[in-house]
């Protein structure tokens, strides 16, 4: 893979947006796409498998990898349990002429974009309203009411990063989305940069 081809492509959103649905649906319609796996302080569940859901990491290797330099992007998400997106793992996907697409939270989507620039594409995913991501959720039936208004709360943050990202894509209708997601990644990927 040349350099100028060399390209990601990031999907953020507050939780209940749609982002998870947008970035499977574009990597069953493009298969130059290669989605990021994230790695992880939690423990793995058992339908799990480890390097295609997360690469599950004792603490001390994360921490290890931290003062390293290896991550993108972490971020201790609850007490104790932290995520992070590795370099090498950018690097494995480019390896294999694919361009990597990460599902990932609000900062660490800054945080990528501002690593990769104008070889990035960051993308931010809004639900039509705040009442209607409400809904999603509740909807969702994963979660008690404390735990949806602690997303709830977040998501009220997150939404105030929107114009730090490339595009918007408002999720109203799915298959609009979809479309629209389709047609702005096709668009960026085809065009070449200056890496």
């Amino acid at each position: 893979m040349k350099v100028e081809d060399k390209k990601v492509v990031i999907f953020t959103a507050p939780s209940g947006a749609g982002k998870t649905t947008l970035v499977r649906h574009l990597l069953g319609q493009m298969e130059q796409l290669c989605f990021s796996v994230s790695a992880t302080t939690r423990h793995k569940r058992p339908h799990e498998e480890h390097g295609k859901d997360y690469y599950f990491l004792e603490p001390s290797v994360f921490e290890q990898k931290i003062k390293e330099g290896d991550f993108l992007e972490w971020e201790e998400v609850y007490k104790g349990t932290c995520y992070g997106t590795l370099k090498e793992e950018v690097e494995r996907i480019w390896s294999l002429h694919k361009y990597a697409i990460f599902d990932v939270d609000v900062k660490g989507a800054v945080n990528i974009k501002n690593f990769y620039q104008d070889q990035a594409l960051a993308v931010f995913v809004k639900p039509p309203s705040v009442e209607t991501l409400m809904e999603r959720l509740i909807g969702r039936k994963t979660e008690t009411l404390e735990a949806i208004e602690t997303r709830m709360a977040r998501a009220r943050m997150e939404l105030t990063y929107e114009d730090q990202f490339d595009i918007c894509v408002v999720n109203d209708d799915l298959d609009i989305a979809k479309k629209e997601a389709f047609e702005v990644v096709s668009q960026f990927l085809s065009k070449k940069t200056l890496a």
